[in-house]
């Protein structure tokens, strides 16, 4: 059985898609870019602030399935540029403590709203 998880102070999705789905002990978090979920705008910032908002996003949609960051297992980055991996690296960083999930970095043509990071993860309930 799957549930949809939908948080309000998250930005709401930007076409048909769930912001997250809960099957058993998973949750499934689609792609975060960098929108201000209190104005949907895209915060086309530097690749750094660009994170910090992606990575609250992720924040919000844990928050609500009643999870936080330690819960993550596996992330997946996507940017338009390699040459942003350190710095996407330093954001992303202050998140975790210990136990970093498992993860891969891929480089992409492009992203949506001209985003350049987005990440989703997969988080468990255990």
């Amino acid at each position: 059985m799957k549930r949809i998880i939908e948080a309000e102070k998250a930005p709401k999705p930007i076409g048909p898609y769930s912001q997250a789905v809960e099957v058993g002990n998973l949750v499934y978090l689609s792609g975060q870019v960098a929108i201000n979920p209190e104005t949907s705008t895209f915060m086309n910032d530097d690749v750094a602030t660009q994170t910090e908002w992606v990575m609250k996003n992720i924040g919000e949609v844990l928050k609500c399935a009643g999870l936080e960051f330690s819960n993550i297992i596996k992330t997946t980055i996507f940017l338009t540029d390699m040459n942003n991996f350190k710095a996407v690296n330093e954001v992303y960083a202050k998140y975790f403590e210990t136990d970093f999930p498992a993860r891969e970095t891929v480089a992409v043509l492009g992203l949506p709203l001209g985003a350049l990071v987005e990440i989703s993860v997969i988080a468990s309930k255990q």
